[in-house]
């Protein structure tokens, strides 16, 4: 189908991207758009607390005795994204899902170099576990879920908590992944058919993450292109949602047939009409809020390991 009417007329209306990339600058006008929190989706609680010295913001979707947790790691291209700029997303994953979600503000490149980040996140998921009583856990749904670079860390994150023993997550749940930052543009047939006019663009994939890559992130260490373990045996059931339009739409396909090879229970969800971006930017047209319906859903029938 074609790219959503809706998403088409946006795009024609953003300007062009800029000839250099300035951090302080692209965060401020992500900020700059952050609604006031009285026109935010209202939970039963948001609370701004810290995983040891990682800012996180959980919310409590209803009042319970109990709850099953999600922790959540925005996207951005390692160098975007924040607690603000994607509140709305870990909003909608609480009422949908019911869990108690916690979102994690990890350090971000360039002023935080590889793994700084993916420390932050997998640090946050030992702290939640290791602070269940305090969260209220109910001992059972111990989730990850991230959009973008936030689902590079959700696969790198499960694989090393697996590596390290750690077996408490139970699902992984990756909105339209960044899984190989390699880049070769005939790597993948999608980085071709959607190259251009789809918001994300094959040629700006690098400079965008050139942040990260510089910092220190190899895209040859699995920890950093997760696609490129090779051993997948063993990881948590995985969702893994994809956008017709988007460059990197094959790398999350081939990723869960790959765990699907491997005796992982994966399932590939692509939203037709969609691109890169749209959970986080289009979830208002009804058929992408489906995505968190479809994440609840994925939760209640994936019992996890």
């Amino acid at each position: 189908m074609p790219l959503h009417p809706e998403i088409a007329k946006i795009l024609r209306a953003l300007p062009a991207p800029p000839d250099s990339l300035d951090p302080a600058a692209m965060r401020a006008g992500e900020e700059a758009q952050v609604p006031p929190v009285e026109e935010r989706l209202a939970l039963h609680a948001v609370e701004d607390t810290t995983a040891g010295d990682v800012p996180v913001r959980i919310y409590t979707p209803v009042d319970a005795d109990s709850y099953g947790l999600l922790l959540y790691f925005h996207g951005g291209a390692f160098f975007l994204g924040s607690l603000d700029t994607h509140d709305h997303v870990a909003r909608s994953l609480a009422k949908e899902t019911g869990l108690k979600v916690i979102s994690v503000g990890y350090r971000r490149a360039p002023e935080a170099a590889f793994p700084a980040g993916l420390q932050d996140c997998l640090g946050a998921v030992r702290w939640a576990a290791e602070n269940g009583t305090a969260l209220q856990w109910d001992g059972s749904t111990l989730a990850l879920a991230g959009d973008s670079s936030g689902g590079t860390f959700v696969a790198a994150v499960a694989a090393l908590a697996h590596d390290e023993g750690f077996d408490r997550i139970t699902h992984q749940i990756l909105f339209y992944p960044s899984l190989d930052l390699d880049f070769d543009v005939d790597r993948y047939p999608s980085l071709r058919e959607n190259a251009e006019g789809y918001g994300v663009e094959t040629a700006g994939l690098k400079p965008f993450n050139a942040f990260y890559l510089d910092s220190g992130a190899d895209p040859a260490d699995p920890r950093v292109s997760p696609i490129k373990r090779a051993d997948l045996t063993g990881l948590p059931p995985a969702l893994i949602v994809t956008a017709e339009f988007d460059p990197m739409r094959d790398e999350g396909e081939w990723y869960g047939t790959r765990l699907a090879e491997a005796g992982v229970d994966a399932t590939v969800s692509r939203y037709d009409g969609a691109n890169h971006g749209f959970v986080q930017n289009f979830s208002w047209i009804p058929e992408y809020h489906r995505a968190f319906e479809e994440t609840a859903e994925f939760l209640r029938s994936s019992p996890g390991q």
